[in-house]
């Protein structure tokens, strides 16, 4: 099975120990994993401000990149999001029809497509987790809770098969933690508020780490943690699943 690891942007500038444990994760479960290594941004960042019009280079040149493989893995549910519904190329529909298929948030693929059952990993810690809303919503990764209807989460379910973890208990599972790209910037105050009700769930139930499938989402939470000097950290689900003591 030939993977391709695609890093969006953010996760390659400033939290580049997750993409190696996605990496190091996928090699241990059999993958034979490749790096593009002309990728750049997918172009989600222009999208979502409204110039989606403008995203073409970034289009052609993930077509070009990830063109051939079985699967394309992401370590990041909006940046696949993105891709999944997004991604069109002139002269390579085709192609990028072929990608928008093939696309897969990491914990969407361990789950549904290498089904895996069992990990040797390792985390004695109380762990939060924090399911963004491209990965629920738009992915459909968790169960919403807004919906009478059973609930899952493939992140959770992962979670579940690490040794000494305990996923603790929130109040409000699913919301919105604030950050939501330029929402950020242009919604400063409310976003702020936001993070920090969301910072308090977790840290009211003995949360020691917050984990997510979207960095974007930790590190806005990162940013409320410090500022409040707490002991609290965060972390990729990625670096849980592949983490040995």
């Amino acid at each position: 099975m030939r993977v391709a690891l695609f890093v969006p942007c953010y996760v390659d500038q400033f939290y580049p120990k997750a993409a190696i444990a996605t990496l190091e994760l996928l090699e241990k479960l059999g993958c034979e994993v490749h790096y593009p290594k002309n990728q750049t941004c997918c172009g989600q960042p222009m999208a979502n401000s409204g110039y989606e019009h403008l995203t073409g280079g970034c289009n052609n040149l993930f077509v070009d990149n990830f063109s051939g493989y079985d699967y394309v893995v992401c370590p990041s549910g909006s940046c696949t999001l993105h891709i999944k519904e997004h991604l069109h190329a002139d002269g390579k529909e085709e192609q990028a029809t072929e990608i928008r298929k093939k696309v897969y948030e990491l914990t969407e693929f361990l789950v549904d497509v290498l089904k895996v059952k069992q990990l040797s990993a390792s985390f004695p810690y109380k762990v939060g987790l924090h399911q963004s809303c491209h990965g629920l919503r738009g992915l459909r990764i968790a169960q919403m809770s807004e919906l009478v209807a059973e609930p899952f989460s493939k992140p959770a379910q992962l979670l579940d098969l690490v040794n000494g973890l305990e996923l603790v208990p929130l109040s409000r599972q699913d919301d919105c933690c604030g950050f939501g790209g330029t929402f950020c910037v242009v919604e400063e105050a409310v976003s702020a508020k936001m993070g920090k009700d969301r910072v308090a769930d977790h840290i009211s139930h003995g949360a020691q780490y917050i984990t997510s499938a979207d960095l974007s989402c930790l590190m806005h939470l990162e940013g409320i943690l410090r500022r409040q000097n707490s002991d609290v950290k965060v972390i990729h689900v990625a670096e849980i699943l592949n983490n040995s003591l």
